[in-house]
């Protein structure tokens, strides 16, 4: 009787019923969970940018230093107001940022104070208070531009936005790019150390840039970024720590690749380009044949389940303030946004005219391709 109902041209199939318009019953425990998630949001909203004024007064590396303190002796020891400083650490203990150990007294462990306290650390976390306290300076601007669809330049941010990057950045290249990333990309190892030619697109302050001259001292670099302060201070970095003979910082766009290159880098900067296309296409022009693309994304995913996680939480809000604003600035602009996932990105490679592109390796923050010729 089933089959004979389902298939008789008389039976008109009814559409399931929609929930109906209006306000639904309350889950009283769902209502809980997000209020203590809101809670806890908006004392995370306020102690990042407390947390960036003991960064920027070194609070974090006294109380490495000298053991468990009193608001009155950190005061002594830095020369500022007591009374504020008795109000954020009690803020700072409140959010798990350093510990409060009794009679008064806080102090830092050692685990904070790697995320703090330690720039060579992978667990160092203190740029991204610079960076992201700085991104929400914007946010009448990013409002405005939910209206409008307009884009916001990289260079048009706070100056503690680039400066936060490197600090934010630096720590993952640094434990990670010549261990981990270099070894995955097949035969690129060896060529670098043999001498090969390096154009690292997107620089910023060029801390990758430097990481990989110093590693590889064979071989010659040059970095390359539109930010034209960026570009001052990477060209002053790299002579203070002794690279200025076989590294160079020039600027310009992505499309201005000029020569040829055995490896063309881009690190966390190819989703901010308004053309990532256009990109890509200049580095396929200018690659050697057997040479190689190293690109490095931020880790993101395929489907929205993919972002639902921490890591995910912290790109995509990130992207709606700094990557995709820096996507929308310019014609053409892809608004690409720094959750494109492998395999928009790879898709963009095949286009750009890569004939091998695929994931070679992983961390919990970043993708890392190879794009071959």
């Amino acid at each position: 009787m089933a089959d004979q109902l389902s298939t008789s041209p008389d039976l008109q199939v009814i559409p399931e019923a929609r929930p109906p318009a209006g306000p639904q019953p309350v889950d009283e425990q769902r209502m809980e969970e997000l209020l203590h998630r809101l809670v806890n949001d908006m004392g995370a909203a306020l102690a990042v940018p407390l947390a960036l004024i003991g960064d920027r007064h070194g609070l974090f590396e006294t109380l490495e230093s000298t053991g468990a303190v009193t608001s009155d002796e950190l005061a002594e020891r830095t020369g500022l107001s007591e009374r504020y400083l008795r109000e954020w650490l009690l803020a700072m203990a409140a959010s798990g940022y350093i510990d409060y150990a009794g009679d008064g007294r806080y102090r830092l462990s050692p685990e904070q104070a790697e995320a703090f306290c330690h720039p060579d650390s992978p667990a160092y976390l203190a740029g991204g208070l610079q960076n992201l306290t700085a991104s929400t300076r914007a946010l009448d601007r990013i409002t405005d531009a939910f209206r409008t669809g307009a884009g916001m330049g990289w260079h048009e941010h706070h100056p503690d936005v680039f400066h936060g990057t490197e600090r934010f950045f630096r720590p993952t290249y640094l434990n990670f790019l010549t261990p981990m990333w270099i070894p995955a990309l097949t035969g690129l190892e060896e060529r670098l150390q043999a001498g090969a030619r390096v154009a690292d697109v997107g620089c910023g302050f060029g801390a990758s840039t430097r990481i990989l001259a110093a590693a590889y001292p064979a071989s010659t670099f040059v970095g390359l970024d539109y930010h034209r302060e960026s570009i001052e201070a990477a060209t002053g970095k790299a002579v203070a720590e002794g690279l200025g003979d076989r590294v160079s910082f020039r600027t310009g766009s992505a499309l201005d690749l000029s020569g040829e290159y055995d490896l063309i880098t881009y690190f966390d900067c190819l989703h901010d380009m308004p053309d990532p296309l256009g990109a890509l296409r200049a580095a396929r022009a200018a690659l050697h044949p057997d040479g190689w693309v190293l690109l490095v994304e931020p880790m993101g995913g395929d489907t929205v389940e993919d972002a639902l996680n921490p890591v995910g939480r912290v790109y995509a809000a990130a992207s709606v303030l700094l990557c995709l604003p820096s996507g929308l600035s310019a014609e053409p602009c892809a608004g690409l946004g720094n959750q494109a996932g492998p395999a928009q990105t790879l898709a963009l490679a095949r286009e750009a005219g890569f004939t091998r592109a695929r994931e070679a390796t992983r961390t919990p923050f970043n993708l890392i391709y190879e794009l071959r010729p």
